[in-house]
């Protein structure tokens, strides 16, 4: 069924002007995650779009430690927020109809398996932002670069990196901030970043 267009583009205006309902999402779980003492780090579509990569999403992504997502669950579910399926991680915030999707400290992006990059400790991980604890530039290359790396499906993570290093006007030798795992990776994307289209 094709849903109509103009609620499409309406929620899409609120999203490039951060003020669509998945922002409202995090702002409201990040005010909840401060009164709890809890770190977190937003991470997914939402720290792409506070290093200048913008493009829609349905959910939101949050960096936080297994033990706290666990603390959080126990006080929280039934007040406002509900698990998807019993016992996983993701959840919904039922007051915005919003998907919130936790990455944990310590697990491995892309296919899940041991690899040289992980999932950061929110609680020692450089963040930015004004208004949300995001995660820092170099840290979300690393997580994408390696999860569009070992899962084939991850084709976007890959998109992704490239878009930033245009936007964000990145040079060649940022490979060397980054974690030795990623770098090939990212100099292939450099490569392809330099080459515009000509319309």
């Amino acid at each position: 069924m094709v849903q109509p267009l103009a609620p499409i583009l309406k929620e899409a205006d609120a999203f490039f002007m951060a003020e669509s309902k998945l922002h409202d999402t995090a702002r409201s779980l990040a005010r909840l995650l401060d009164e709890e003492g809890i770190p977190y780090a937003i991470a997914g579509a939402l720290a792409l779009a506070a290093h200048g990569r913008i493009r829609l999403t349905e959910d939101v992504d949050v960096l936080i430690r297994k033990d706290d997502l666990a603390r959080f669950k126990q006080k929280w579910l039934g007040r406002g927020y509900v698990e998807l399926t019993a016992g996983l991680k993701a959840i919904r915030d039922t007051h915005r109809s919003v998907k919130i999707d936790f990455l944990l400290t310590g697990e491995f992006p892309g296919d899940g398996l041991p690899k040289p990059v992980s999932f950061p400790d929110p609680a020692k991980e450089p963040t930015v932002g004004d208004d949300l604890r995001v995660l820092s530039l170099d840290t979300l290359l690393e997580l994408k670069l390696a999860s569009g790396m070992t899962a084939p499906h991850r084709g976007q993570d890959l998109v992704d990196v490239t878009e930033l290093i245009r936007v964000r006007n990145l040079p060649r030798d940022h490979a060397q901030a980054l974690n030795e795992y990623v770098r090939a990776e990212y100099l292939e994307l450099w490569e392809l970043a330099q080459i515009r289209d000509d319309y």
